[in-house]
């Protein structure tokens, strides 16, 4: 399973950075092939100031070795070897009227001192941040997230739509971080799904991608905006460097076992602004984005 996954996100990989590529044309990705000394390593792709994405990252990684000793006691165990893959994006565009997104899709194992699998799971998701709200984004991405989920479970797009809003909560914030999707983790085989139906379900996810943010980024790329619109994205991306380096997993995974810092915080933007008790005026687009992410809304 873990050789078939790490082929799927090397291709996934290349799919998404060569139609990103052609949406900027403009900037295209530069490549960072990376070693992590304990074992493993990864292949970073990053690009900036383009026409149409101010920064964004698509890395993939693949780690193995003794586990941290902070993970084992997360976990409960001690002395157990890992292995860990997976894709993880972040793309920031320029324009405030076009949304930040975040994916990532992962496969996790552990091992008994004979080398043996003791537990195996699949994770991911995918998430919208707008800075101003259109509806109907929210409405195409949500939707192409609950056909995905219904091909093969009736249950798995409310199910995985709520640990989404759960999730990217900034809680010293008191609101979401942005209008969700959808976010699963430890998905082990079980009587009702095997190994196999977590992989098929998995990457039907990570093949969607495209489908859920393409249109939204061809539909608003063009729009003109102000400099008063651009300084609340950046206020706006602060909320988002505040979630990542304070609640995200996949951060705090990354600096506990000895990841590669510059991939690991790639997903932080370029240009970011924290105005002391900055509050958007009454009736504004600016008030209405920070009312919806106040209480989790059902787009479908």
């Amino acid at each position: 399973m873990k050789e078939k996954f790490q082929k799927y996100i090397q291709e996934l990989q290349n799919t998404i950075c060569s139609k990103l590529e052609a949406i900027d044309g403009s900037a295209t990705f530069q490549e960072d092939l990376w070693q992590r000394k304990e074992g493993g390593g990864g292949r970073t792709r990053v690009i900036e100031n383009g026409a149409v994405f101010e920064k964004g990252g698509v890395n993939i990684s693949s780690v193995h070795g003794k586990l941290p000793e902070a993970l084992q006691k997360n976990f409960g165990v001690s002395d157990s070897n890992f292995f860990a893959c997976g894709l993880s994006l972040v793309i920031h565009p320029k324009s405030p009227l076009v949304p930040t997104v975040h994916a990532n899709w992962r496969y996790f194992e552990m091992y008994d001192e004979q080398g043996n699998i003791v537990t195996q799971w699949f994770g991911g998701g995918q998430d919208l941040t707008p800075y101003y709200l259109f509806e109907e984004d929210a409405v195409h991405f949500h939707k192409i997230c609950k056909e995905v989920c219904d091909k093969h479970s009736p249950e798995f797009y409310s199910k995985y739509k709520k640990r989404c809003d759960e999730y990217f909560y900034n809680a010293h914030r008191n609101e979401a971080r942005g209008i969700g999707g959808l976010f699963f983790d430890y998905l082990k085989e079980t009587a009702d799904f095997s190994l196999e139906d977590r992989y098929n379900f998995v990457t039907e996810v990570g093949n969607s991608f495209l489908t859920c943010y393409v249109p939204i980024v061809e539909k608003r790329k063009s729009l003109s905006y102000t400099i008063t619109q651009r300084n609340w994205q950046e206020i706006r991306r602060g909320r988002y460097v505040e979630f990542n380096l304070v609640h995200d997993k996949g951060t705090l995974f990354g600096l506990k076992t000895n990841g590669r810092i510059e991939s690991i915080l790639m997903s932080l933007p370029p240009h970011v602004q924290w105005q002391y008790n900055h509050t958007p005026e009454k009736g504004s687009e600016e008030e209405k984005l920070v009312h919806v992410l106040q209480q989790p809304k059902n787009w479908i």
